[in-house]
C-alpha cells in the first residue's frame, strides 16, 4: 500500500524501516522498568502511525485516506478552504458547466487540536514481563487509540458527519446505489472521490449482494470498514485533494487515574494521547450518502 500523506513508499518499505526502530511499547516498557507506575513517555510522532499490522487481510484507519499535515514539522498557521455559492450571488460565466467555478475561496487559521484519549487497565504484574508488555501496549493500547482517532475523524464534535456544510444525498438517481451518485456529483464538481467510509455490515452486504465494492475498489476507490459510520450511512468524497489532518506530531503514553465510568472495577490503568484535527478544503466534493 502506497501512503497518502504525499509520501510514496511500499508497505514493504515501511515495514524494512520501522524493524530497525524501537517500538512505542519497548520505549514505555523501559521507562517502567526505571520508574515503575510513575513512567511516562512523550514521543516526537503520532503513535497511531508508528505500527504496521501482520493481518493478511488489512483494515485501514480514517487517517490513511487523509492527507496528513505534521505541524511539528510543517508548522502553518493557515489553510485555504472553499465553499459554494449562496442564493442570490451574481451569476458566473460558465458555471452551468464547471460547478466549481461559482465557488468562493477563503482562508482560516489552522483550528485548536484536539486531544484523543484511549485507556487500557493493565493486569496485575504484567509489566513484570516485558515481551508481554511491550505487545500489551503496541497491540491493544495503541490500537484502542486508533479507534479513539477513527471517532475523532469520522463523529467526533468536529468530526466528518458533524460538519454542515458537508452535503446528504439520499436518492441514487439513474446510478445503480447513492455511493455511485455521490462519485458522480464529486466529478460533476471537478473532482474525485477516492475514499468510501463505510460500515462492515454494508459493505458486506453489497459483497454479497453484487461486484459494488470490488468496482470501487478496482477504479481506485479507498475503502474504510469501521463500526463509527451508523449502518445505513457512508461518507463519500475526495480525500486526497479535498481534506486534511492537521497532527501535532506528538504523544504520550503514561499511567494515570481514569475518568469515572471508564472500566467495571477499580485497577491500575494506562492511557495514551494524541492530538489533531481534521478539516476540509472542498466540502463540495464531500457527500454523507444514505445508503
Amino acid at each position: 500500500m502506497q501512503r497518502t500523506d504525499g509520501i510514496k513508499r511500499t508497505m514493504a518499505e515501511v515495514v524494512a524501516e520501522r524493524s530497525t526502530q524501537m517500538s512505542p511499547g519497548r520505549m514505555f516498557v523501559e521507562a517502567c522498568a526505571v520508574k515503575g507506575l510513575e513512567a511516562s513517555v512523550e514521543y516526537d510522532v503520532t503513535i497511531t502511525d508508528s505500527l504496521t499490522s501482520s493481518r493478511r487481510k488489512p483494515r485501514y484507519p480514517a487517517r490513511n485516506m487523509l492527507k496528513i499535515v505534521d505541524l511539528s514539522r510543517d508548522p502553518r498557521r493557515s489553510y485555504w478552504h472553499e465553499s459554494p455559492p449562496r442564493p442570490g450571488d451574481p451569476q458566473v460565466e460558465d458555471a452551468d458547466l464547471r460547478r466549481e467555478a461559482a465557488s468562493r475561496f477563503h482562508m482560516s487559521p489552522v483550528p485548536e487540536l484536539l486531544p484523543t484519549t484511549a485507556w487500557v487497565q493493565v493486569p496485575p504484574g504484567l509489566w513484570e514481563d516485558p515481551e508481554t508488555f511491550e505487545s500489551f501496549v503496541n497491540y491493544r493500547l495503541i490500537v484502542r487509540l486508533g479507534t479513539a482517532e477513527n471517532q475523532t475523524i469520522i463523529r467526533g464534535d468536529a468530526g466528518l458527519l458533524n460538519m454542515p456544510e458537508i452535503a446528504r444525498i439520499t436518492s441514487k438517481g439513474p446510478f445503480g446505489s447513492t455511493i455511485l451518485a455521490a462519485c458522480n456529483e464529486a466529478e460533476q464538481m471537478g473532482g474525485t472521490a477516492d475514499g468510501l467510509i463505510i460500515n462492515p455490515v454494508d459493505y458486506y452486504t453489497f459483497m454479497g449482494r453484487g461486484r459494488l465494492m470490488d468496482d470501487l475498489e478496482r477504479n481506485g476507490v479507498f475503502i474504510v470498514r469501521t463500526r463509527l459510520v451508523d449502518p445505513g450511512t457512508a461518507i463519500v468524497g475526495d480525500f486526497g485533494h479535498g481534506a486534511m489532518l492537521f497532527d501535532a506530531g506528538r504523544s504520550v503514553i503514561r499511567f494515570a487515574e481514569p475518568p469515572p465510568g471508564t472500566f467495571a472495577e477499580p485497577g491500575i490503568a494506562l492511557m495514551a494521547e494524541i492530538y489533531e484535527r481534521v478539516v476540509v478544503n472542498l466540502p463540495t466534493n464531500f457527500f454523507i450518502v444514505s445508503l
